[in-house]
């Protein structure tokens, strides 16, 4: 990596040590899954990390997200964990042993993967912005400022969890809390918990929690539940829904809405229980409990927000890539280039993020991404 002065800065200036940013042809952003797979994907295609490109992370250990999952999420309970490009999952991790913490085990794998092809990730780094600066692109972080040909976006949604702005909820005296602030049941005993949310997430949390408390169950639409295997060809049917919104340049939907809700032992003996009776959104919150709008209430000490994430973009809104629709308008072979800029790809994002399409995502990037800074300017 070389050292770059920004092009509107003039050759006799002083030296401006703020402005002076190090020059590499490509910015990864984020090392969990769909990063990982794109840095192994670009070092493959001849590119050499820590010269030709650089990854950052902000977390401070390998793992993406999974490290600061919940601890009953096991390997069994977890969605089942893809192999990354070059390294099977089983050559690191023993999955046999089903009550495995998926926040050791994925970041074991992780670690492993890096060192193994040697991805030199650099962290904890957090980007700050990335600015467009005419044929290149500035990404500033806390360590500093660096100049890119490209930029492959990889930040997934953790960091972004999703509340709904309901009525009232500014005066609620119980706890909220979304998903990603879980840890056990346990610390909810004696309480009643309202949990809202009608995905995967949500209705593992509802099992844990009704086994030593009381609860509620709330979700916007009507749970649809699937007894029948989740088939490869159900899994493609829902991914191309999603793909086919981002290519309009709306905002990705919910997989779950696609695909239904699966009907796991653990799910079938909390419907045996009565535990997931569910109820239709509520109208508003109240000081002690909730509302609906028939008048109907129930009071509650803590409510479990398990209504998603969105995805953690903010760093890029200097570069406008957002449609009036709100959504990014993407182009490429799997839907990861973005259309109003094609240096940049987004992976982990609508079709690609889940672990399987992260992974054919982060080829795809790197492949085009590479082709397109070497054609030639007018072609």
């Amino acid at each position: 990596m070389a050292a770059d002065s920004e092009p509107d800065q003039p050759a006799d200036a002083k030296p401006d040590h703020a402005r002076v940013a190090i020059k590499v042809d490509i910015v990864v952003i984020g090392a969990g899954q769909a990063g990982l797979s794109s840095a192994y994907h670009l070092q493959k295609l001849g590119l050499v990390p820590d010269r030709d490109f650089v990854v950052f992370d902000q977390s401070p250990e390998p793992g993406g997200a999974w490290q600061f999952r919940w601890p009953s999420l096991t390997l069994a309970t977890a969605n089942r964990v893809h192999d990354l490009p070059g390294m099977r999952f089983e050559e690191v991790v023993d999955t046999s042993a089903d009550l495995v913490k998926a926040s050791v085990a994925v970041p074991q794998y992780f670690a492993a993967y890096e060192r193994a092809f040697d991805l030199r990730v650099h962290r904890p780094v957090k980007v700050t912005v990335a600015c467009n600066r005419g044929e290149r692109l500035r990404v500033e972080t806390d360590r500093g400022a660096f100049s890119a040909r490209g930029l492959i976006n990889a930040t997934g949604t953790w960091e972004s969890p999703y509340i709904p702005d309901y009525p009232g909820a500014d005066r609620f005296h119980g706890r909220q809390l979304h998903t990603r602030d879980y840890r056990t049941a346990e610390e909810f005993l004696g309480q009643h918990v309202v949990v809202v949310g009608g995905g995967i997430s949500a209705i593992q949390l509802l099992d844990e929690i009704s086994r030593v408390t009381s609860t509620t169950w709330v979700t916007r639409r009507e749970p649809q539940f699937r007894d029948e295997p989740f088939t490869p060809e159900v899994g493609h049917a829902a991914v191309a829904l999603v793909e086919d919104r981002v290519r309009q340049g709306l905002p990705p939907g919910s997989v779950v809405s696609v695909t239904g809700l699966p009907v796991t032992p653990a799910i079938r003996a909390a419907q045996e229980r009565g535990a997931l009776k569910r109820l239709p959104m509520f109208s508003e919150i109240t000081e002690h409990g909730m509302r609906w709008a028939d008048g109907s209430e129930q009071r509650a000490d803590v409510i479990l927000w398990c209504t998603g994430f969105r995805s953690s973009l903010d760093h890029l809104a200097p570069l406008q890539l957002r449609e009036t629709s709100g959504g990014i308008l993407m182009t490429g072979r799997l839907a990861t280039q973005v259309a109003k800029d094609p240096r940049i790809h987004l992976v982990g994002y609508g079709p690609s993020a889940s672990t399987i399409g992260a992974n054919r995502a982060g080829g795809a990037a790197a492949r085009e991404l590479t082709s397109f800074l070497s054609a030639p300017v007018n072609s």
